[in-house]
């Protein structure tokens, strides 16, 4: 069938959730895309900031080849050793001391709420604690995840939400220590938002909330799905701030590929809160998703990828900065490391359906920001190609 034959198909077959572009991908090479028609896309997406070492690498794809023939899946009921080696190697990277395996960033907050929640019934036998989310923040469309979603567009249709989660502002500390009471159980945000805009935690509110979690014994919970290893520069964002959370999340990057997520927690949460019979996953852990954790893990150490992305990411800024300047109804543009937006005063929709009909491809970050989440090794050179289509484009919709 030709393109437009798929496109139709799958309009027919599949629930319409997406608004999809008019593309139909079939393979991937280093940091391009190929269409079933065989053009060839710049990819600045890389899978929403999952496939970070890029496409079809070889030492990846002969690692989960050499697992598919040994063992994919046996239960949460046995030992396997690809979950007991990338457990370790995910400790190491993270400086955490447990580990739980899910199957996707979504599951991975819900695991941190139950964490939380169970955390503080350990201490005093209620449950009527209450989390401290941000607004504006984004952690997967669960209705845990959702609950703590600081976007009432997103929770309006599916309301009653979980109860006792209250909103802050990130960068606000007094919004925050507003919203604290004898029962706030947990602490929860993006390092850096992501969906809401692009936008970092500062220093002096990340030491704040931690200074306050340490105080009243409160979990620091950080969602680090998509800012997360390495796309900030270190393998975790909050690293770059001299804290350490009580507990996090990540996923996306984390498998490459291969739908994987993790949560971790410090020992002193491990010890009091979830037990056996308290939370479980058929398919988490299993020996095939964690041949790809582990074998991404000594990808990223072999190829220093964060000192690559420090790099290019600097490169990419400054790069964006021009753009800025140039034209008039771009705003601004923020982020950290490869994880940038371009603020424009206008609906970039239109804007991204025209780069990827010059082979770029692109998403955005809200209605009005361009967000580029490209694989962790492009080079300057990709930075440079993926400008020059970015301005004819922007060039279009003055």
């Amino acid at each position: 069938m030709m393109m437009q034959e798929y496109i139709n198909q799958a309009e027919q077959d599949l629930l319409h959730t997406y608004n999809r572009y008019p593309v139909v991908f079939d393979h991937g090479d280093g940091v391009h895309l190929y269409d079933i028609e065989g053009k060839e896309y710049l990819d600045f997406v890389s899978g929403i900031a999952v496939f970070a070492l890029g496409y079809n690498n070889k030492a990846y794809n002969d690692a989960l080849k050499e697992q598919i023939d040994k063992l994919l899946h046996t239960s949460n009921y046995y030992y396997n050793v690809p979950a007991i080696e990338a457990a370790r190697k995910l400790k190491k990277v993270s400086g955490m001391d447990r580990v739980f395996f899910t199957n996707s960033g979504a599951e991975a907050l819900e695991g941190m709420i139950k964490t939380a929640r169970k955390y503080a019934f350990t201490k005093d036998g209620t449950t009527d604690h209450e989390i401290i989310a941000m607004e504006h923040s984004f952690h997967g469309r669960t209705m845990g995840a959702l609950s703590v979603t600081g976007n009432p567009a997103y929770r309006a249709p599916f309301e009653p939400m979980i109860g006792n989660v209250k909103f802050a502002q990130l960068n606000d500390f007094d919004s925050v220590l507003a919203q604290v009471t004898d029962k706030t159980c947990a602490i929860l945000f993006e390092t850096v938002q992501g969906e809401g805009g692009i936008y970092p935690a500062t220093e002096e509110f990340m030491q704040k909330v931690r200074a306050l979690c340490d105080e009243k014994d409160i979990l620091l919970m950080l969602d680090e799905v998509q800012c997360g290893m390495g796309r900030c520069g270190e393998m975790f964002a909050w690293q770059r701030y001299g804290i350490k959370p009580d507990v996090m999340a990540s996923a996306k990057a984390l498998g490459c590929g291969v739908p994987v997520g993790a949560f971790m927690m410090t020992e002193k949460v491990g010890q009091a809160s979830l037990v056996p019979g308290d939370h479980g996953t058929t398919y988490g852990g299993n020996p095939f998703a964690c041949a790809a954790i582990s074998k991404v893990l000594d990808l990223f150490e072999e190829q220093n990828i964060t000192e690559h992305v420090k790099e290019v990411g600097a490169y990419l800024s400054e790069q964006l900065d021009v753009l800025t300047e140039k034209y008039d109804f771009v705003e601004t543009h923020r982020g950290v490391g490869l994880l940038q937006g371009l603020v424009c005063n206008k609906p970039v929709g239109d804007m991204i359906k025209t780069a990827l009909s010059e082979g770029l491809v692109l998403i955005n970050a809200g209605a009005n920001i361009i967000r580029f989440v490209p694989p962790l090794v492009i080079t300057k050179q990709d930075v440079d190609k993926m400008i020059e289509i970015l301005d004819r484009c922007l060039a279009a919709h003055c």
